[in-house]
């Protein structure tokens, strides 16, 4: 069974974004979307992980992470998508770039 741990980039009042790593590489990322009763998450995965360590990624989300918030919550709805990182992009990237807006 796949070790995955995840490692909090980002929190508001209404959401979070975490790395998803598997044995300290990463694999993926998550946002978490609190919206009133429904809690929307979108998950993205390296290609390589199979669709029960995507399941385990999505059990220990909704037991851990978001039960550990302590919002009820009527539905849970989360979007799965699996490919490659092709990069990450930031406005410091662009402007070193010459691509000023």
């Amino acid at each position: 069974m796949p070790d995955f741990s995840f490692e909090r980039e980002v929190r508001t009042p209404y959401s979070e974004a975490y790395t998803i790593s598997e044995d300290d590489r990463p694999v993926g990322r998550v946002d978490i979307h609190f919206a009133g009763d429904v809690v929307h998450v979108a998950i993205a995965v390296d290609e390589s992980l199979t669709q029960e360590a995507i399941q385990e990624i999505i059990d220990t989300i909704d037991e851990d992470m978001v039960d550990a918030v302590g919002i009820g919550r009527d539905g849970f709805v989360v979007h799965v998508f699996q490919g490659r990182e092709t990069g990450v992009f930031s406005d410091d990237e662009f402007s070193e770039n010459g691509n000023d807006r």
